[in-house]
């Protein structure tokens, strides 16, 4: 129930985001080609990416929900990585290549006198993109406060990453146009569209990599790692773990995977009941933790634990 609520308020955050973007990716559009701003232009692109990834951020939180079948026992968690990935790569693609080709033509051109009135419709544009910007950034951080530190959504951390770059974005593109206005120069907004192309490229490759460590399959993070360990050693039936590896699964999914010595004495019939208890025990403490495995053995134990 609680990923269920939280799922709600990221998609109620997601699709806040995507209003946003689709108006702004209109208006900047419109503004863009009436004014021939490179940087108008770039700013375009960049929020048509962002609504692109929103609808891939909605497809994550819901095929991601389905239960597990014969074909993906583990269930499908991992899709909220798989899109988020999709996501950098959109970004790169649309947001950050454009740009670069949008400042590289500038520059390539010769300086020519633009509408006044189309750069000061252009920069109204990007003062409400501004505002709208930076409502959709303070709720998914209003949200992401509420948040376990670790355990933040991909969908959220990408939203959050989107509306950072496009506040920056925006405000870069302003300054372009601004100066392009007062020096007539149109170096300005060159500078700028690269600024903006650098800046989600970046990004990109932030995500990009989060999404990556994830999908190969992430551990969890050191404290829960050790308070898993500690709960093992506190069982009277166990007296040593040898191993305990973990991975992600999803966002309220965990595999544990343990090697444990059990404690002198205890005859081998006891050994599934209290491997059941432990388990169960487990379930109760950490309910993410819906995927335990214990394997009895004699292995020496393993420094660092």
């Amino acid at each position: 129930m609680a990923g269920s609520a939280a799922d709600r308020r990221t998609r109620l955050t997601v699709l806040v985001a995507l209003a946003a973007n689709l108006v702004i990716a209109a208006a900047k559009t419109v503004g863009g080609l009436a004014s021939g701003s490179p940087a108008l232009l770039s700013e375009a692109a960049h929020s048509v990416a962002d609504s692109l990834n929103e609808v891939f951020l909605l497809a994550a939180l819901r095929r991601s929900r389905r239960p597990a079948d014969a074909r993906h026992p583990f269930g499908y968690g991992k899709e909220r990585f798989f899109w988020a990935l999709l996501a950098a790569v959109g970004i790169f693609v649309m947001g950050g290549c454009f740009s670069f080709y949008q400042g590289l033509s500038a520059l390539r051109r010769d300086d020519h006198d633009e509408s006044p009135e189309g750069y000061t419709a252009g920069l109204i544009v990007l003062g409400v993109a501004f505002v709208a910007e930076a409502t959709s950034l303070t709720r998914a951080l209003h949200q992401a406060r509420g948040e376990k530190r670790g355990s933040l959504d991909p969908a959220l951390r990408t939203v959050i990453a989107e509306d950072s770059t496009a506040v920056l974005g925006v405000t870069l593109a302003m300054a372009g146009m601004s100066l392009r206005l007062a020096t007539g120069s149109v170096v300005w907004e060159a500078m700028a569209s690269l600024g903006i192309g650098l800046l989600l490229v970046y990004v990109a490759f932030r995500l990009g990599r989060d999404a990556r460590d994830q999908l190969i399959g992430e551990a969890v993070d050191p404290e829960l790692r050790r308070d898993l360990v500690g709960f093992l050693m506190r069982q009277s039936e166990i007296d040593n773990v040898a191993e305990l590896l973990t991975m992600r699964l999803g966002m309220d999914s965990v595999l544990v995977a343990a090697r444990i010595d059990l404690a002198p004495g205890i005859d081998s019939e006891r050994i599934e009941e209290v491997s059941m208890r432990i388990r169960e025990a487990m379930a109760d403490r950490w309910p993410q933790a819906d995927q335990v495995f214990l394997d009895v053995t004699n292995a020496p134990p393993r420094a660092g634990l």
